[in-house]
């Protein structure tokens, strides 16, 4: 059975409209029931989430690919490219800017037209060292295909599955050409149908050696930021693939392997949008919890170590906290966190984790 991309209609997608319209209307009031509800907070508030979902879109959109980057890195960088003055930022290395660097380009400036150089200089962001692991890649340009086809494989060496096999390197830049000339045209197709159609249709192509379902998602999310008519990202589409990784993939190969009828792949894709812009309503709650608690403790008497601390877990603190921890990150004695520990819980701010065991544990009063 030949591929998608080998077919003589190739691209011209098709799908049943009537099948969308329920799902992308629920989409589109989602998507305007959120923003009405940022532009109702004050910059302050804004910023803070727009930091927490792009340091969540990131991180996850990596996850799916089954790699892991540092959570506290990864925030530090985010907020440093937002120029947002947080306390407690650590520094972070190249390939973790690399991929911030990308995203927020995508989203920051989705209104720039997208060309072949600038998916380069994203690529080569991605790839700093100009290796996958242990192997060299060609960095910042299609792929060669020199050491054979593209194939997307899974299995053990000597019993692989292929589950997609992309056009051959050969055709890529005419192939290039006309995605990215479609995806800068102005027409009548909705945005947000236009996003998955994006998605597919590059991570069919899949032109680079590596990377390119990092890619393809930072394309869907430039669009969905066009369709949102603001820069500003308030909810994560690849966190939600994330939790769907299996299916992603899955959807991924049905619609590559069947005909140009995508319409299974624009319902899964309009559920999984759906699902994200609900998601938000977490993140949301997470940032005014967290901004009627400073509000509240305005006058408190904090020190600096406290002030980090405390943000550190409203952010959502790895494990549990106990002094040693305290200590370690906020570069004081034990003694120094014992004390600080303590202010706080006399100030009821923090208290003492029931469950008790080997070392004291601390966590946020549900009053705070």
């Amino acid at each position: 059975m030949p591929y998608i991309h080998q077919l003589t209609d190739w691209p011209n997608f098709h799908w049943n409209h009537e099948a969308l319209l329920s799902r992308l209307g629920a989409v589109r009031h989602l998507q305007g029931t959120l923003l009405g509800k940022m532009s109702a907070l004050g910059f302050d508030l804004q910023k803070e989430a727009e930091l927490e979902t792009l340091t969540l879109d990131v991180l996850k959109s990596t996850e799916i690919e089954g790699e892991f980057l540092d959570p506290e890195q990864v925030r530090s960088s985010v907020a440093r490219h937002l120029g947002l003055d947080i306390s407690g930022l650590i520094p972070s290395d190249r390939h973790v800017d690399g991929v911030v660097e990308m995203i927020l380009d995508a989203t920051l400036h989705c209104e720039k037209p997208l060309t072949a150089d600038r998916l380069f200089d994203w690529h080569a962001a991605l790839f700093p060292t100009g290796r996958s692991g242990m192997h060299k890649i060609v960095v910042g340009n299609w792929r060669d295909d020199a050491t054979g086809p593209m194939q997307v494989v899974s299995g053990p060496i000597g019993r692989e599955r292929v589950h997609f096999q992309a056009p051959n390197a050969g055709i890529l830049s005419r192939e290039m050409s006309d995605f990215i000339e479609w995806f800068n045209q102005e027409d009548q197709l909705d945005p947000v149908i236009k996003a998955a159609i994006a998605h597919l249709w590059f991570v069919t192509i899949h032109p680079f050696d590596d990377g390119n379902g990092r890619i393809a998602r930072a394309i869907a999310d430039m669009q969905l930021a066009r369709a949102d008519g603001s820069n500003q990202r308030f909810y994560s589409m690849s966190a939600q693939i994330r939790l769907e990784r299996k299916r992603y993939y899955d959807i991924l190969e049905e619609t590559q392997k069947g005909n140009l009828d995508v319409t299974d792949w624009l319902v899964w894709f309009l559920d999984c949008l759906t699902a994200a812009l609900e998601a938000t309503e977490r993140t949301l709650a997470g940032v005014l919890h967290k901004a009627r608690f400073w509000e509240m403790h305005r006058a408190t008497p904090l020190n600096d170590r406290q002030r980090l601390m405390i943000n550190k877990l409203f952010d959502g603190f790895e494990g549990k906290l106990n002094t040693s921890k305290w200590a370690k990150i906020a570069k004081c004695s034990s003694d120094t966190a014992l004390r600080d520990i303590q202010d706080l819980i006399e100030k009821g701010i923090l208290e003492k984790e029931a469950a008790g065991g080997r070392s004291t544990s601390y966590v946020l009063t549900t009053a705070a």
